[in-house]
């Protein structure tokens, strides 16, 4: 049986793949693999996580963020200028890649509200799941990965047929 819900689909999307997962320490493990570098971004948290990848968005400007960057110091120093990224990895080598523990597609289609909202892809599973927050797509990433009680999570976050 063919994997259907296995592609990347989208310039931002990237590969998620998790080594180690520990809920209570707050430390996800793993790298995350995009089209325009050959080599993994590494993380070491779910802050990192999200750090590193809202990076890769505002570098290749998509999705456009409907919110502007908040600082405490010059307001233009925030806003810079990147050169055109250039792909340079094909997708079908992106979709080889694979944690220890679980392998995620990422496609963020909105970045809406100071948050994303997209899609997700639970590579080994081949199930997909739309997410409305940055919360709800670490939660349905440790849910897929067993460290959460199902029963603790509500309905609409869990994984579905």
């Amino acid at each position: 049986m063919s994997k259907t819900q296995c592609y990347i689909g989208a310039p931002n999307g990237v590969v998620l793949c998790v080594d180690s997962l520990d809920i209570d320490q707050g430390i996800l493990k793993g790298r995350f693999w995009h089209g325009y570098s050959m080599e993994p971004v590494e993380i070491t948290n779910a802050a990192g996580l999200l750090m590193e990848m809202e990076k890769l968005f505002d570098k290749i400007r998509f999705p456009y963020p409907t919110t502007t960057l908040r600082t405490f110091g010059d307001e233009h120093a925030a806003v810079s200028r990147f050169n055109e990224m250039e792909r340079v990895m094909a997708d079908e080598v992106m979709l080889q890649k694979h944690g220890d523990l679980g392998t995620f597609i990422i496609r963020v289609q909105h970045r809406q509200n100071s948050s994303w909202q997209g899609r997700i892809t639970w590579m080994e599973e081949d199930k997909t799941q739309n997410f409305r927050s940055i919360w709800e797509m670490i939660k349905l990433i440790e849910s897929a990965l067993d460290t959460v009680d199902p029963e603790d999570m509500p309905e609409e976050v869990n994984w579905q047929d």
